[in-house]
């Protein structure tokens, strides 16, 4: 029945194709000789009738115009009909050369023809769109006309009143969405823009009303009840005066995330969300080289381990863009690799998802994943991130972040892993908290691998700082704290971190990975470094609260482990420029493996006995850089048995037990000791 119906259909549409094309055909006639065709004419256009609609029809098959559904005629459709009917009338113009030598035939009328082709074809199939969007069942008809013919009316029941911010290309976009789908209960009553040439014109009937700081005046022209702040590409101090801005016209606002955020650049009503912090960043759109980073995935199978993390999931997400011929999914939390095993297949449903519930600590479990996945790319992102939790328990930062990418490099070597990529933190340079030691100690690990001939894999680092919204970042906890009513806990007044989203991380994290040849340390641009106090205030006036009015701001010290100021390099490391803006690439001192094998099996044993002070000790000794925060009355007794003269120095010359902090801008060690004072509550 259904081949029956789809033959129906391809008949009834090619009648009508042959209607109208000879309704072409004898209409260029009419307009050729003024409306008075000559007789003989008339009898010559009938005779080569038959010839001109085969030629015409068979040239529409191969362009596969009768493929469509005439419902969603679009551009591409247009110009296959302008291709088609080309084609046709140079076949025809040729079959009448070599058979008549134009004898009897007018020369313009083939020039005619091929226009009222085209005009013909495409006018019909587009007034069957048109009345499929005015009248058609699968929309409320009488919400579809009111919205193509009276878009400005703004008491309809049940629908808000809508401002676009941004009369360019995703704004229009966003219209023609919400234009389409009463679902969404909005209609678009204007549109603001700051370019000049915009003011005063209008984008499908809805005119632009002026600039952005009009916004007050505007929606109370057109009873506006929310605004859409629809700019991908605005830098951070554009969405710092749009936010403003909307909250002085006390409007609701939100916004279209920027083009790093969204998967393949893809503008939709469904990316729409409320304005975050993210979003006053202004990280400029990372530009990749996505034929480099095709040829390192498309096709392949890659298995990213703590593919649950924020990090992880985001990096399985822009690894799938790359179609992959399978992803596992290595990650021990279930419920987060549940969740993002359901939405891969959803989003992805012609790639393989390999959901692995497994722990690195575990090499039989890393062996058994790697026979069922066979990878040939792997990114490394498990680890345990948080530094005052690692801090208290620093055995667990050694059995997962180094003994685990041990087990994960060993087990890779093992299965010839094509390439290997550890994603690494800047708080592995001149660490002073166990968590960056232990990064530290996993990136010298890394390094030792390659050049050694003992297997072929490509083992490469990727350092960054912070990223906004992560499991764990400071984001979440202000956010929390702001809706509880205060006060938002900053660490010290002076505290600065870098700060970058998580696409925009990840995508780095691909291309670097695709750049690699083995040994390097990709360092990714951090931009500039953020102060946590200004941050906090940014979420405070971002939830339309005033600082230290309706939400206090307390200052509550380092805590330990911390430092005041990130660094992304460390001493000896060398700079050097790739062919991406955005990532530098560091050659670090080499390591004997061997050497550093046998101080972290040493490492492993104490870290069985849970003893924290001799864990910092035996870092100490992997990672000379590393100034550890000293916690509990032990440590002396600790220092003097082994015997670490520069230890037992340090300790003594810093008696407060506070931690050195290291200044990326001056590159010096510097006490904080009075500053965290001065500033604490």
């Amino acid at each position: 029945m259904k081949t029956n119906l789809l033959r129906r259909n391809f008949l009834v549409v090619l009648g009508i194709d042959v209607l109208v094309l000879a309704a072409a055909w004898y209409a260029a006639h009419l307009v050729r000789f003024e409306f008075v065709v000559p007789s003989e004419r008339l009898a010559l256009l009938k005779r080569v009738l038959p010839i001109i609609l085969t030629v015409k029809i068979v040239s529409f098959y191969f362009f596969d115009l009768y493929r469509g559904m005439w419902r969603y005629t679009s551009i591409a459709d247009l110009l296959n009909i302008i291709k088609a009917s080309a084609v046709s009338s140079l076949l025809i113009i040729t079959i009448v050369l070599l058979g008549t030598r134009f004898e009897g035939f007018s020369r313009s009328v083939f020039i005619i023809d091929w226009c009222l082709t085209i005009l013909f074809v495409s006018g019909f199939r587009l007034s069957v769109r048109l009345y499929f969007e005015l009248f058609s069942e699968d929309k409320p008809s009488r919400v579809a006309v009111r919205a193509l013919f009276r878009p400005l009316r703004k008491n309809r029941p049940g629908f808000k009143n809508l401002l676009i911010i941004g009369a360019g290309d995703c704004g229009e976009k966003i219209y023609r969405e919400i234009r389409g789908n009463a679902r969404l209960g909005y209609n678009v009553v204007g549109f603001l823009d700051d370019h000049p040439t915009k003011m005063g014109m209008k984008i499908h009937g809805i005119p632009v009303l002026g600039p952005v700081r009009n916004i007050g005046p505007a929606a109370r022209s057109v009873k506006a009840d929310e605004a859409l702040i629809a700019i991908p590409s605005a830098n951070s101090e554009q969405m710092r005066q749009i936010v403003t801005h909307c909250k002085e016209s006390g409007l609701q606002f939100k916004t279209v995330p920027g083009m790093g955020e969204l998967i393949n650049g893809k503008v939709t009503v469904n990316a729409i969300r409320e304005v975050a912090y993210r979003d006053l960043l202004g990280r400029e759109v990372v530009r990749l080289d996505e034929v480099r980073i095709g040829t390192c995935l498309r096709g392949k199978s890659v298995l990213v381990t703590g593919a649950g993390g924020s990090i992880g999931s985001e990096l399985c997400r822009q690894i799938c863009r790359f179609r992959p011929e399978r992803i596992a999914l290595y990650e021990r939390a279930e419920s987060f690799l549940y969740e993002l095993e359901l939405e891969l297949k959803q989003d992805f449903s012609d790639i393989r998802i390999l959901p692995l519930l497994a722990d690195i600590r575990d090499r039989r479990q890393l062996e058994k994943a790697f026979e069922a996945s066979k990878p040939q790319v792997v990114f490394h992102a498990a680890a345990y991130k948080h530094v005052p939790m690692m801090e208290l328990q620093p055995w667990k930062a050694i059995k997962n972040n180094i003994l685990g990418t041990r087990n994960l490099i060993d087990v890779a070597k093992k299965f010839d892993v094509e390439r290997f990529v550890f994603v690494s933190t800047d708080k592995a340079v001149r660490p002073v908290n166990v968590m960056g030691a232990s990064k530290r100690a996993a990136e010298l690990l890394v390094q030792s691998q390659n050049g050694r001939g003992q297997s072929g894999t490509h083992f490469m680092i990727v350092r960054f700082g912070n990223v906004v919204g992560s499991i764990g970042s400071v984001v979440p906890l202000f956010k929390k704290q702001i809706e509880k009513g205060g006060p938002v806990t900053v660490t010290h007044l002076e505290a600065t971190r870098y700060f970058m989203t998580i696409p925009e991380a990840c995508q780095l994290i691909l291309q670097a990975g695709a750049m690699g040849e083995g040994g390097e340390i990709f360092v990714l641009d951090m931009g500039t470094p953020i102060r946590i106090a200004d941050m906090a205030r940014d979420l405070i006036r971002l939830s339309g609260l005033e600082p230290n009015v309706d939400i206090k701001i307390e200052y509550i010290g380092l805590r330990p482990g911390e430092k005041l100021y990130e660094e992304l390099i460390t001493e000896g490391e060398g700079i050097l420029p790739t062919n991406h803006d955005k990532i530098m690439v560091l050659k670090g001192a080499e390591c004997h493996l061997g050497v550093l094998n046998g101080a972290i099996d040493e490492l492993a044993k104490v870290a069985r006995e849970q003893d924290a002070d001799r864990i910092k000790l035996k870092l100490r000794e992997i990672v000379a850089e590393y100034q550890p925060s000293w916690q509990g009355e032990g440590v002396m007794k600790d220092v003097h048995e082994i015997g670490e003269g520069g230890v037992k120095k340090e300790f003594q010359d810093n008696p407060e037990n506070t931690p050195r902090v290291a200044s990326y801008s001056t590159g010096q060690v510097r006490d904080q000791r009075h500053e965290g004072e001065q500033v604490s509550a």
